[in-house]
């Protein structure tokens, strides 16, 4: 009685494919060696401090050995979520960094497709450059512009009020509380939208011109044009990049917040980095501290591998 034979992949094949596989390695070779600084990098400044994390199941205290310290498991979790300031922390956190990542995203596409109509490459170039110089400024000097900007004393956002008779006398806007989660917002676009912008430039600079001619001809106009051929074409980084911002929801900054607060709006400014800074390792709590990283950072893997499966799901662009 005769076997039947299926098709397999011929044995002979897969050293073939071994050396295959070692051949692109020697002929890229150059590539390898450029990003091996890059990646002992990431080695040492991202994976060997995961090592740290033992300090969270600790009751750690400096000057004793690592065998020394005395093990507690769990309770600087149960600690942090008891903690009713925790969920301050959290509620803060989460609204400004919604508030960055929407009009963050929202507004550097649309300066992206502005800039991409205009058509006298001066003023095109020009306004690229004037966008993204603020990113390159500090949050030093940002928070001091946004304190002169937003002052009671001469601050040019009361006097234009003013002028046009919005307001009667000057407001102190850093003193109101819920209006801090907006001002993070809008000092955060006035510095980030034009260096994010570019990214989304260079995407619809890779859009095929044909696209724009056949809708031409199709007799679309300008905005049908960015509404039906520029957005779905970068509509795949736009996806990405929301991904990858993802990862930032439990991050929402920290020079920012702590140079604009104030004793009038801490409840509404305090972020996790400087809940970890004042409740942690001003307080020599560095069990604690390390508890509320390890939280931020397992959150924002799962919030991560979530929305890429979301994207998969729905046919979009993912990165894994």
């Amino acid at each position: 009685m005769n076997t039947p034979v299926t098709p397999d992949v011929p044995v002979e094949t897969i050293p073939s494919r071994k050396k295959s596989f070692w051949r692109t390695l020697l002929h890229q070779k150059a590539l390898l060696l450029m990003s091996l600084p890059f990646v002992i990098h990431v080695i040492i400044f991202k994976y060997v401090p995961i090592w740290g994390w033992t300090l969270a199941f600790q009751n750690y205290w400096p000057g004793k050995k690592f065998f020394e310290q005395a093990w507690v498991g769990f309770e600087n979790f149960r600690w942090l979520f008891r903690d009713p300031i925790f969920y301050q922390v959290l509620r803060n956190t989460l609204a400004m960094s919604i508030i960055q990542l929407v009009f963050g995203m929202t507004s550097s596409i649309i300066l992206a497709l502005i800039i991409n109509e205009v058509r006298l490459v001066f003023f095109k170039k020009t306004a690229q450059t004037i966008s993204y110089l603020p990113h390159f400024i500090s949050w030093v000097v940002a928070a001091i512009l946004g304190r002169d900007a937003l002052s009671t004393d001469g601050g040019i956002v009361n006097e234009i009020l003013m002028k046009l008779h919005i307001i009667k006398e000057p407001i102190m806007f850093l003193g109101i509380p819920k209006l801090f989660w907006w001002i993070i917002g809008a000092s955060y676009v006035w510095k980030e939208v034009g260096w994010g912008a570019i990214i989304y430039l260079a995407a619809i600079a890779s859009v095929d011109p044909n696209l724009y001619e056949a809708a031409t001809i199709d007799g679309a106009g300008r905005l049908r044009r960015i509404w039906h051929v520029t957005i779905p074409s970068i509509q795949p980084i736009i996806v990405i990049i929301l991904v990858m911002n993802m990862g930032f929801l439990l991050s929402s900054g920290f020079e920012q917040q702590y140079l604009l607060q104030n004793g009038r709006v801490i409840d509404y400014a305090r972020v996790f980095t400087i809940y970890e800074l004042d409740y942690g390792i001003k307080m020599m709590r560095y069990s604690f501290a390390t508890a509320v990283g390890i939280f931020r950072s397992v959150v924002s893997l799962v919030l991560v591998f979530a929305t890429n499966y979301i994207a998969k799901r729905l046919g979009q662009e993912r990165l894994l």
